[in-house]
Order: structure tokens, then C-alpha cells, then sequence
């Protein structure tokens, strides 16, 4: 049955039902009394951009956090881990950038930092350690159940991201276990692997930044490519996260470049803080095979691809830059001519001939690193309608089939700066205008 419908947030008072930020005001085994206009289940960047429009709408709402703020950027990150956004493109709504380096990288414990502080400045009502456990519905109110007791809201906003369980072939387990297995958000340094080699599966992002982390702290490193884009990280003059923002780049949406699969691609190599492709990592040392299909007698197995993948992610590379160089045109921009990125033209250094196996036995390979890719986990969700058949959620631009659901942080829900952070403020406000007018 279909809750009835009541107009929330634009004339609510900004107190009501604001519960204390501690722990302490909500005793193990309590139920909260009453019903809140929301309730935003993860306090990441997605979650914390729609709880500063809820406050601003007046919506009274909570934000329930699984353990600590911005949990996931502490957990499932390596040492040397930067992000791809610039400083003064790893804002959340409401703020401004005033550092003294905006275009510089921010290290995973500094982001952190800065999303506490968000909390603290904004005021917003964050409550740490308390998983929802199970998300259901009666006839009046969403149902979140938690260790600390049960919360009601007419509406919900999961924020919990779309990317926080690593996927791994299913080749994965015929791997002897003498080969240590981790994944890309379980890997921190080189100290902590064996002595040995070490071989990277995939060649997106992750792959490639820790390949490139491997190989400078002297490992030896094989590295499985895959068919990814691959990006400059600075164009004619300025950031690449500044010009496809400006050119509108990161709005296109999904509908244009969804696969014919109808999966969606994988995000391309960008290094932090230079470009990273797969002819410089060859330089500097690092072993490229194929796409890996498995282990065959003792052997591990990988594609004739290995030519394909890296024209694939230098094609990539030309497009954006073709887009960007289109729109410098229209605007009539004083931008400074293309310059060749060292990394694109140094000619990559490839086994000859072609690797299409490596025994085991004597490969000296003792670790794998899965860069394979992540789905997030909602399991949890205990409503009709609001999850496909492979457990990930039904939405629209990340408005659930379920009239009051709310997803916000998806990878790539819309556009293709959804669940990134400098999609961030537009989503939240997008999502929370919607929420405040059914």
C-alpha cells in the first residue's frame, strides 16, 4: 500500500525534530518518538551535501553514519592515495576555497579532516556508529532499524555509495592460496605485500595509480590492462577537472555514453597530480599483458589485447581533448596551445613477443591486487520496488521507483560527475527540491 503524501520542509520548523548529535540521547534498544521529514543514511561527501540543503530547506532530518564521517576515505584507500579533484574542486556546497594551493591534490586523511570540519561548521545533525540494519515501510513512515534504536522519516536519502564492495572474476578462486589476494580498497603500501612480484588486474584508475605506487617502491610489477579510458592531467593551460567542468564534459548524460551492454565504463586513469598512461608506466618498468582470463594448468592466462587497450585509452584521451578544444573554440577563450604530455608520446616498452601466460611456478608472482571494479551493497533494503533483480537500486537520476526513496551518490547516475564530488552540490540540491515538493 501507498503511504499518504504530505507537503514536508518549506514551512517546518528548522528545529523540529533535531535529536542531539551523541550517542547517548538514543539508548540501546529505544525507539525514537515521532516522525522526521528525512533521514540520510551515510555521512560521505553525498550524504553530508544533502543533509547542508535539508538544514537550509528546514527539513528536519537526521544523517545515520555506519561508523565514522567519511568512513569509507579512511578505509578503503592506499598511503600515497590523492584525489583526482583539484582543492578547489573537492568542495561541498556552502563552502568556498581560500587555501593557498587550489589546483594542488588533498591527501585521503585531509579530505577527512575537511568533511569533519563541514559537519562541525554547518551544524548538521550527524549520528556516528549507528548501521541501519534493515530499511522498511509501513503505511506512514520509512522504518530504520538500528543498533541504538528505530528512527521514522516520510522520506529517505541513502547516501551510502555505489562503491564499496570490490568485485572480483570468478577465476579469482582457482588462485593458489601460496598467492596473496587484495583488493584495490585493501591495499596500502608495498611494505605490507611479500617479497616478490606483484601482478595489478586493470588498468583504470586504481590500477593504474597503484601500479605506479609499485613499481616507484621498486617492485616488480605485472600489469593486466583492460579496455579504460585514460586522461591528461593538465590541457592548454589549465587542470583537466577544470576544463571539462567549464566545458560541460562531466554533464553529459549517462544516456550518451552507457555501453551497448547497457553497462557503464569504468573510470579512466587519471593520475593526481600528472598523467599516467600505459606507455609510461611501461617505462618506467612495469610488465603489460593482456586482459587476464584466468589460470590454465598452473598457468595464469591473459588476452592478444594488449595493443587494443592502449589505443583504446590514448583514442579516449584525444576525444576529451577534442571536446575541450571545441568549447575554448565557441567561448572564444585566450587559451594556450596544446603542448604533448611526456607521458602520451614516450613510446611504450612491451615484452616481445607478447606475454600470453605466466607459470606460476616461476613468474615470482606472489601477490594479486584486484582493480576489478565495485558495487555497492543494499542488501539491507527491505522494500518492494526499490531493488533490481542484481541488488542494485531502481532510480531515475536517483529518484527511487518508491515514492519518498531517495538515492544520492551513485556512480554515475545521471551525469558524469554523479558520485564524484564535484557532482556533489548540484545532486544534492537537485534531490532535496524534489523531496521538499511531493
Amino acid at each position: 500500500m501507498t503511504p499518504k503524501r504530505q507537503a514536508v520542509c518549506p514551512n517546518a520548523d528548522p528545529n523540529r525534530g533535531r535529536f542531539a548529535r551523541h550517542n547517548a540521547a538514543f539508548p540501546a534498544g529505544g525507539t525514537m518518538t515521532g516522525i522526521l521529514d528525512a533521514v540520510v543514511i551515510g555521512a560521505g561527501s553525498a550524504g553530508l551535501g544533502v543533509s547542508y540543503f535539508l538544514k537550509q530547506q528546514g527539513c528536519a532530518h537526521q544523517v545515520l553514519e555506519r561508523s565514522r564521517v567519511g568512513e569509507t576515505w579512511r578505509t578503503q584507500r592506499w598511503d600515497s592515495f590523492l584525489l583526482n579533484s583539484p582543492n578547489i574542486r573537492s568542495l561541498l556546497p556552502g563552502d568556498s576555497f581560500a587555501g593557498p594551493d587550489p589546483w594542488g591534490a588533498s591527501t585521503q586523511q585531509q579530505f577527512v579532516t575537511y568533511l569533519e570540519s563541514y559537519v562541525e561548521r554547518h551544524r548538521l545533525p550527524v549520528i556516528t556508529e549507528t548501521p541501519v540494519e534493515k530499511l522498511s515501510r509501513d503505511d506512514e513512515a520509512f522504518l530504520m532499524a538500528t543498533p541504538r534504536g528505530a528512527f521514522r522519516a516520510r522520506n529517505v536519502v541513502i547516501a551510502s555509495g555505489s562503491l564499496n564492495c570490490p568485485k572480483r572474476p570468478p577465476w579469482a578462486a582457482e588462485l593458489p592460496p601460496t598467492i596473496r589476494q587484495l583488493d584495490s580498497s585493501t591495499y596500502r603500501n608495498a611494505a605490507e605485500l611479500e617479497q616478490g612480484a606483484v601482478l595489478v588486474v586493470g588498468s583504470g584508475q586504481s590500477g593504474g595509480q597503484i601500479t605506479e605506487d609499485l613499481v616507484l617502491a621498486g617492485r616488480s610489477v605485472f600489469l593486466a590492462t583492460s579496455r579504460a579510458g585514460r586522461l591528461v592531467r593538465h590541457y592548454r593551460g589549465g587542470d583537466i577537472f577544470h576544463w571539462m567542468t567549464l566545458s560541460g564534459f562531466l554533464d553529459m548524460p549517462r544516456q550518451e555514453f552507457v555501453l551497448p551492454s547497457g553497462k557503464l565504463p569504468a573510470r579512466g586513469l587519471l593520475g593526481a597530480t600528472h598523467t599516467i598512461s600505459l606507455q609510461s608506466l611501461s617505462a618506467e618498468g612495469v610488465v603489460l599483458v593482456g586482459r587476464f582470463l584466468g589460470v590454465e594448468n598452473g598457468s595464469l592466462v591473459f588476452g592478444d589485447d594488449l595493443d587494443e587497450h592502449i589505443r583504446f585509452a590514448d583514442e579516449s584521451s584525444a576525444n576529451v581533448k577534442r571536446f575541450i578544444d571545441a568549447y575554448i573554440g565557441r567561448a572564444g577563450l585566450n587559451a594556450p596551445p596544446a603542448e604533448d604530455d611526456p607521458a602520451e608520446i614516450i613510446a611504450p616498452r612491451l615484452p616481445n613477443p607478447p606475454i600470453r601466460s605466466l607459470e606460476l611456478a616461476t613468474s615470482g608472482i606472489t601477490s594479486v591486487i584486484w582493480c576489478t571494479g565495485f558495487r555497492g551493497d543494499f542488501r539491507w533494503i527491505k522494500i518492494p520496488d526499490s531493488i533490481d533483480g542484481s541488488g542494485q537500486p531502481i532510480h531515475q537520476d536517483g529518484i527511487g521507483l518508491v515514492p519518498g526513496l531517495y538515492f544520492s551518490g551513485l556512480d554515475f547516475a545521471s551525469t558524469r560527475k554523479s558520485g564524484i564530488i564535484v557532482g556533489v552540490a548540484e545532486e544534492a540540491a537537485r534531490l532535496t527540491g524534489h523531496l521538499a515538493k511531493i
